[in-house]
């Protein structure tokens, strides 16, 4: 499987960054007036790594490229208390503002507040809704897609004639969705801040499996120009991280008909039995300053493939005879068929072509590489099985050793994720593989 490792500073990157948060706001006193030098630092929970800053002369402050999670703010500042918040939760895409008031005071004191109302978005003028991780696991999804989830969006649908612009060459979880009357292939999809569009037809490659996905955004309406390329709408998916504590898990989920209900009108059980499988992992290398995460997931599928009628040569045909084929009963119009020799134009006797005549490589061609039917028409009734198995991975693309040399502090997100999907018949190789290779924020 090749790898392309992506070797650049955390700096270069931050201005692409879209898969992030962003925290600004005022400190000030009691009276409302600035404060400048105030040291502010944004702590994130689960893994302790601090963002911290100073307000300037006005007392304004900016914390952008924040990874998405729960943190805790602190600010502080000489002859005043300490002043910490708890409770607030950055999503993708968001910039909130979050103001501080200072109380009179010494450095050992300190105020505490927990945020419980509603953050306001003051940087971005689009309508987003996220789409958060409880939904992704707790919501029934057909095969594990999560771009069924797209549609919790408001004004969102699928076309009525299906996925008409989604065809062979296009990966098989990719969709067409309008969002806000857009085209159906007018929605941009970003994965961890990088282009996840097919180029070809602009509709989705594939999003990691629920169990790897943090969270993601649907956003529409008056677009920030960063996201750029298509007007309907932006899909940003963000993978999960790493933390100081160790997590993942073991999942697999079953379909088999037999444990299926009969469909009402139907004379058997539903053929199909999938089995989806997988693990997460997720931990530190450095406390507070290094963290890893992966996960895989597998399908297996198997069902009874559709039937399929076709023609092809019986025995008589293959000596030059065919009056069977030709005869008004194997005929759609009810009509039997004339054979002519286009030298003379004269009909074939018995409807019987000389031996003579008959090409020999396409004889040849015809004994030994398709079947003969038994049928006197040259009808076979037979079925291609379709497996449809997929393997996914999610994996991060910078090495430790690179990372560390960058001291790169945030928890590395899903820079790899390679997908497999099979094709007609098992064992045979992947029909194609995919790697999406966002940027780092």
């Amino acid at each position: 499987m090749p790898v392309l490792f992506l070797l650049c500073s955390t700096s270069s990157l931050r201005a692409q960054a879209v898969a992030v948060a962003q925290v600004s706001g005022t400190v000030t006193d009691a009276s409302g007036s600035a404060i400048p030098n105030a040291q502010v630092r944004m702590t994130e929970t689960d893994k302790q790594t601090v963002h911290s800053t100073t307000t300037d002369a006005t007392g304004t402050y900016v914390l952008p490229n924040l990874p998405v999670g729960p943190y805790k703010l602190e600010a502080q500042a000489s002859g005043f208390k300490n002043y910490v918040q708890t409770g607030i939760v950055l999503q993708v895409g968001s910039s909130i503002s979050v103001n501080i008031a200072m109380q009179v005071g010494g450095v050992s004191e300190s105020v505490e507040v927990t945020a419980g109302t509603q953050m306001v978005e003051t940087r971005e003028s689009g309508v987003a809704q996220v789409i958060d991780e409880k939904r992704i696991n707790d919501l029934p999804l057909n095969g594990r897609q999560a771009t069924q989830l797209v549609l919790l969006s408001g004004a969102s649908y699928q076309p009525p004639g299906g996925n008409s612009m989604v065809g062979s060459k296009n990966y098989n979880s990719s969709t067409t969705i309008s969002v806000a009357g857009g085209q159906f292939n007018g929605t941009a999809y970003l994965l961890d801040g990088g282009d996840n569009t097919d180029t070809m037809t602009n509709v989705n490659l594939p999003f990691p499996f629920p169990d790897a996905l943090q969270e993601f955004s649907v956003e529409t309406s008056a677009l920030s120009a960063r996201f750029g390329t298509h007007p309907g709408a932006t899909v940003n998916v963000v993978t999960k991280s790493g933390s100081n504590q160790i997590h993942g898990d073991l999942f697999e989920y079953l379909r088999n008909g037999n444990v299926n209900a009969r469909p009402f009108f139907g004379t058997t059980h539903d053929s199909l039995k999938r089995n989806i499988f997988g693990a997460t992992l997720g931990g530190k290398i450095i406390a507070n300053k290094l963290f890893f995460f992966g996960g895989w997931q597998s399908t297996r599928n198997r069902s009874q493939p559709p039937t399929v009628i076709s023609n092809v040569p019986t025995a008589a045909v293959l000596t030059g005879d065919f009056s069977g084929i030709t005869a008004a009963n194997c005929q759609s119009s009810g009509n039997a068929i004339t054979l002519k020799d286009p030298s003379t134009g004269n009909p074939y006797p018995g409807n019987k072509i000389p031996a003579a005549q008959l090409n020999q490589a396409a004889l040849k061609l015809a004994t030994n590489y398709v079947p003969i039917s038994n049928d006197p028409c040259g009808k076979i009734t037979y079925g291609i099985p379709q497996t449809g198995d997929e393997d996914q991975s999610v994996r991060p693309l910078l090495p430790r050793a690179v990372q560390q040399s960058f001291g790169i502090r945030r928890p590395q997100p899903a820079d790899h994720y390679p997908a497999r999907k099979s094709g007609a018949r098992p064992g045979r190789h992947p029909r194609r593989q995919l790697f999406v290779q966002p940027d780092d924020a």
